[in-house]
This record gives C-alpha cells, structure tokens and sequence, in this order.
C-alpha cells in the first residue's frame, strides 16, 4: 500500500452474467482527500460503492482499507472498521423524528441497548451527542418532527448526518444532491465542505458545481472503467473528459 493511501482497489471487476459494470478497475484513495467520481450513467460509479460498502462481492480483484483485506466482507463489519455510505434513494426512518433517527444511529455506535435504567447515564451522554450533531447539520429545530415531514432538501440534510453519526474514517456519498434545487445544492455543499473537514470523502456526482466545490482530486469512469483521475484543474482541461462527459463547464 502506498504511503498516505486509506483506501486501495487492485484490479475491480464485477459481473452481473454478461455484463461487466466494473472493469479492471485499479484506484488509491488518499488519507483526508476529497475524491470524486464522475462518469455518465451506467459507468459502473454506483456498483463500485456497492463492492466497497460491501454490499456487493467482487468478481475478481481486491479492496484494502488501511492495509487490511475486506475484500468481499460484510456491509456491517466494514460499517464496523469505519467506513460509511449513503445512498442516491434517501435512506432515513421516515415515522421516527429528526432526534430519533440521529439519537438510534448514536445508540448502535455506542452499543447501548434501549435499557433506559441499567445505561441511563449513558443514555444522557447519547443524547447530548445527539443534539449536537443535529446543531452541525442545522437540523436541531426540526429536532421533534418525523423525518417524513421534513423538505427534500433537510431529508438529504439528515440522511449526512446520519451518515457521519459514526465518526468514520472514510465516508462514501453517493449523489448526495440528486433532485435538490439550486439553493437547496448550495446549502448541502456547504454542509458536506462543514462535517468532512479532516476525514476522507469519496463522492459520486453528477451535479459539477458539487464537484469543483468540494473535490481534491477526480476520477472519471465510462463503460466500467477508469478513464483518468487529476486535480479539478486536470480534469476540467482533459480534452477527452470534456468531449465526453464535460462539455463547456
């Protein structure tokens, strides 16, 4: 593994019968780096979550998370070492309130179980974390009403929170502002920018203001593969990049 390197696949690939959605691919991820991920639809971005989050076995090849294989283990165990990930179709309770969705995730994290006598010290402890991370998200006065009921836009807003309720050394977002309006964009870049400082952020976007806002370094997939990866700078000035997936931007 390369010096400043968390994350490490060698050789990706992932059949689904005939069909390859990801080919060969081979791509370091550096510690505290914003990585992006960009690619038409259907460039196997999404399925490459999926093998990393474990949610989907490889084919062939090899994931390495600060030296150690998780090739092909349990989403929960790999939530477990630090990695998290969020959705493209919100993932939130929609019946329990804003606290209570953040207050469950904090519960897990602590392994406390909902024995409000035997752990109420902790269960006080729990809270205050809770509120908290709702304050950073800007969601702590929407605090008591059901996740159902909040805007698209504060949905998404949650569904980070929870995403990085964890306290995860490698955090995994994928189209976090798909459907949101411009506003709406504008205020989760600002969040993203706000709760990944110092953590390592590999995102998935089609939106390229999200894109140049955030990222450090971009990679560019089409048909499965690894097309090229640069600076936002590099890429935006990739002749291939722009005739195929850029355009004017």
């Amino acid at each position: 593994m390369l010096n400043g390197t968390i994350l490490e696949m060698i050789d990706l690939q992932k059949h689904f019968g005939d069909l390859v959605a990801v080919d060969g691919v081979s791509l370091s991820i550096g510690e505290g780096k914003r990585h992006a991920i960009i690619g038409p639809n259907g460039a196997g971005k999404t399925t490459l979550f999926n093998l990393l989050s474990g949610r989907f076995k490889p084919t062939r090849g090899q994931i390495v998370f600060r030296g150690r294989d998780i090739t092909g283990i349990s989403p929960y165990r790999i939530s477990r070492m630090g990695i998290a990930r969020s959705f493209q179709i919100i993932n939130v309770f929609p019946q329990l309130t804003v606290f209570e969705n953040m207050h469950t995730v904090l519960m897990s994290k602590h392994h406390i179980r909902y024995d409000f006598l035997r752990n109420i010290r902790r269960w006080h402890e729990v809270t205050r974390e809770t509120n908290s991370l709702l304050e950073q998200i800007g969601l702590l006065d929407k605090k008591d009403v059901a996740a159902g009921f909040l805007s698209y836009g504060e949905q998404r807003e949650l569904e980070v929170g929870l995403t990085i309720a964890s306290d995860p050394e490698l955090i995994l977002l994928d189209e976090p502002t798909a459907g949101m309006s411009m506003d709406e964009t504008r205020q989760a870049i600002k969040l993203i920018d706000r709760v990944t400082r110092g953590k390592t952020l590999v995102i998935i976007e089609h939106d390229m203001e999200v894109i140049f806002s955030l990222a450090d370094v971009i990679t560019v997939m089409q048909y499965g593969k690894v097309v090229t990866t640069g600076s936002p700078e590099e890429i935006r000035n990739d002749r291939r990049v722009k005739e195929a997936y850029l355009g004017d931007y």
